[in-house]
């Protein structure tokens, strides 16, 4: 896909990335990592283990995302690591292809995360957080403009993965599941070009933020009708009038 490339602009390493966090203060709880590499096409050809590891915050984890995710201040205290040694977990995971890694998210909410660990921490590894933020690709972004639910609003991971007939693997929340799932659909997104076009005839079909006559010449057209050019000019000249 012409916009992936534009995005990607050659890259041949992708890592994904899924962080979770407390409720309030937006810090980094967990996360989870999928480095892969890819082919010239921008495909998955090849992939690391999966990682995971707890990170302990400042601030109380909250009531909601303790029940969304199952993680507790007790699973920090035990298990998390500090959020520098997170960092710097991901850096050496990613290898010497860190600065050449593209890191791609399901949304912009993980780089706030990414933001408030990082102003809650003094010892934070700016410049390697800054490395993650300046290569990153929310995916979310591209594939919401040309699939979206009856509302014209995004889905989630798990129900865009089912618009592509693929179940989620593993479980919801799970930072290393929602990363490998993520890549997933990445791939996905790619191959199925036909359930795409579908979706996005869809999408246009019932859109009407363009101008009124480009909108009704677009329906008439996914309508398996044909607009002629006197017809387009008439439908602008309805709209003038």
């Amino acid at each position: 896909m012409k916009k992936i490339n534009r995005i990607l602009k050659g890259r041949k390493y992708l890592c994904f990335l899924d962080f979770e966090g407390t409720q309030f203060s937006h810090e980094m709880i967990a996360y989870g990592a999928y480095f892969t590499t890819l082919n010239k096409e921008g495909q998955i050809v090849k992939a690391k283990n999966p990682i995971r590891s707890y990170v302990k915050c400042k601030n109380s984890i909250g009531k909601f995302v303790r029940e969304l995710t199952g993680i507790t201040e007790k699973d920090l205290e035990k298990y998390g690591v500090d959020f520098a040694t997170a960092i710097h977990q991901i850096k050496k995971y990613c290898g010497l292809n860190f600065k050449k890694t593209m890191f791609v998210t399901f949304g912009n909410h993980d780089i706030r995360i990414l933001n408030q660990s990082c102003s809650y921490n003094l010892n934070a590894p700016q410049e390697l957080c800054d490395i993650i933020k300046k290569n990153h690709f929310d995916f979310q972004s591209v594939i919401s403009e040309f699939v979206k639910d009856d509302n014209g609003n995004p889905l989630s991971l798990t129900h865009y993965l089912e618009t592509f007939g693929i179940e989620f693997d593993g479980t919801a929340h799970d930072p290393m599941y929602d990363a490998t799932n993520l890549a997933k659909l990445y791939s996905v997104f790619l191959k199925e070009k036909d359930i795409v076009l579908n979706q996005y005839c869809k999408v246009l079909s019932r859109s009407n933020v363009g101008p009124e006559p480009v909108n009704k010449a677009v329906k008439k057209l996914l309508n398996g009708e044909s607009v002629s050019p006197d017809e387009f000019k008439q439908f602008i000249t309805e709209y003038i009038d």
